[in-house]
């Protein structure tokens, strides 16, 4: 088990391989289709984001609202191929981490290994777990959109797998192509 601490330099993605484990402590991101595709709106009219991606980490996850003591309710990844027609252009920006569930599109891979970025996958259904390693959640921006919003969650020893790394490796192809190959000798 390998432990990271955010913000993420180039180097730090680039020496992680398909399967390993991950502890992440930290900042990150947190935003789903909406907030993304905000992002690229004032990236096109040439406006500032409402913080700098370079480093950063982001987390496809709509955190439930927290129970009294609590910095979130349940907070499980969503599906990320819903912001992949966005992806490609916030890794572009420094993005070096994205944090969800399923396979990415080959733009989104593509990205991934020219900038230096890379793929987490945490675990779906696991999401009142998952909370427990979140300490602080702060509104970046839009709030007006619920669990959409543009937000930054501080983490302790959170848990991801590296799904697709820099190198082209990637466990949604390459886990059930291994698998395949030793049922088959059964």
């Amino acid at each position: 088990m390998k432990r990271l601490t955010l913000p993420l330099s180039e180097n730090d993605v680039r020496s992680l391989h398909a399967g390993e484990q991950v502890l992440l402590s930290g900042s990150i991101l947190t935003g789903r289709d909406v907030a993304h595709k905000r992002m690229c709106e004032l990236m096109d009219r040439g406006a500032e984001l409402p913080c700098p991606l370079a480093g950063e980490a982001i987390y496809y996850v709509g955190p439930t609202p927290a129970m009294p003591g609590k910095a979130v309710g349940s907070a499980g990844p969503t599906t990320s191929v819903r912001m992949d027609k966005y992806a490609p252009r916030l890794i572009e920006c420094g993005l070096r981490a994205m944090i969800g569930k399923g396979n990415r599109g080959e733009a989104v891979i593509e990205a991934m290994q020219r900038f230096g970025c890379v793929y987490f996958a945490a675990i779906g259904g696991a999401g009142a777990l998952l909370a427990q390693r979140i300490n602080n959640l702060e509104v970046l921006a839009w709030d007006e959109l619920g669990c959409e919003a543009l937000r930054r969650i501080s983490v302790t020893d959170f848990p991801v797998i590296v799904a697709i790394d820099t190198h082209g490796h990637n466990l949604y192809t390459e886990g059930p192509a291994a698998w395949q190959n030793n049922i088959s000798q059964y």
